[in-house]
């Protein structure tokens, strides 16, 4: 299903390559029945899934916890935290939202990944399982995340982890979630996330950007399956216009976090990076967008990805508190070429 067009790196193909092996190729041909199976299907045995998630085990604790969301409702979360923390690794905690359309998350792929990302960055990561389309539609999934954040900023005192130090980590989808967590957050002036990381976020669910129209025939992401989420996801058209499903559709961006965005190369969903990364800074609301020309849709999910470890630098140095306008996804070298001192005339200078 690879197209022509596309400028992929030889270990990029070889990633969708082994991805089209364990995922549906078409997901708008599954009955609610098959999207259930594949939810709960096992791949930690799976000898491609295990080539192309690479999940840590050893280094990581899991726990699982139920989070009450209202009277007599609960979800599943799964906290990750690393088992050996250095003296510099950050008491942070990462809360991850998982992608796959609102209506896609098999728990499998989600452990590999927090797992990955608690043992890259040091920091402990809360998997939330919310309730997923088509049975709980708009904006079910939202609340579902927002009341899992407050039971989070709770239990953060419990695991001995720095309130103030809650990030939410959402890509795809579980951005557009992430985004419209920090939102409510704002409007109910309760606690609020230190900051966001959204990694190929949709952001205005109206599918009328440029990136779109360019890149509609996505090998991974196309406008079809897109449609296909939206319209699954929503109660009624109308839902489309709601700044917690288009957040970049809402009239007030200001007094939101900071936000780091990560858009990956060649993606339908690119401008609606770029777009929200426009929207908040034009708000006074601190975002800074990285491309990764390169990489290919939800990159974040595959540590044999060829940026994933400078990702996972960047986003560490985010959680320890570094202004978001100077971050960058730099390999080994480049950084050190960034961070080495400077001989100006008899005098060192080292670049802040």
């Amino acid at each position: 299903m690879r197209m022509p067009e596309y400028n992929l790196s030889p270990r990029t193909s070889n990633i969708l390559y082994l991805s089209e092996q364990i995922s549906p190729l078409d997901v708008t041909e599954l009955t609610e029945a098959r999207i259930r199976e594949y939810n709960r299907k096992e791949f930690s045995k799976n000898r491609i899934f295990k080539k192309l998630y690479r999940p840590v085990k050893r280094k990581v604790t899991q726990d699982l916890f139920i989070i009450p969301i209202e009277s007599g409702v609960s979800i599943y979360g799964t906290l990750f935290v690393k088992t050996k923390k250095a003296a510099t690794d950050p008491t942070s905690l990462i809360i991850y939202i998982h992608d796959g359309g609102w209506m896609f998350g098999n728990m499998d792929k989600c452990s590999a990944i927090c797992s990955n990302i608690c043992a890259a960055t040091g920091s402990a990561v809360l998997s939330i399982d919310y309730r997923m389309a088509p049975e709980f539609k708009f904006p079910i999934p939202v609340y579902d995340c927002y009341n899992a954040f407050l039971w989070a900023c709770q239990g953060a005192r419990y695991w001995k982890l720095d309130t103030d130090k809650i990030y939410l980590l959402g890509s795809c989808a579980g951005g557009n979630l992430a985004a419209a967590v920090s939102r409510l957050a704002r409007d109910k002036k309760g606690p609020v996330p230190a900051g966001l990381i959204l990694i190929d976020p949709i952001t205005d669910c109206r599918l009328r950007t440029q990136s779109i129209e360019k890149y509609k025939d996505h090998p991974i992401i196309s406008k079809k399956i897109l449609s296909f989420y939206i319209n699954n996801y929503q109660r009624e058209p109308k839902d489309i216009l709601d700044p917690l499903f288009s957040p970049l559709l809402a009239q007030d961006h200001s007094r939101l976090p900071e936000t780091l965005i990560i858009a990956s190369g060649q993606n339908p969903l690119s401008d609606d990076a770029h777009l929200y990364a426009q929207a908040l800074n034009s708000a006074d609301s601190p975002a800074k967008i990285i491309d990764c020309p390169q990489e290919i849709h939800n990159f974040i999910n595959y540590p044999i990805s060829d940026r994933w470890k400078d990702t996972m630098q960047a986003i560490s140095d985010f959680i320890r508190g570094r202004n978001v306008n100077s971050i960058d996804i730099l390999t080994k070298g480049e950084r050190a070429i960034k961070e080495k001192p400077h001989v100006v005339g008899q005098r060192q200078s080292k670049d802040l």
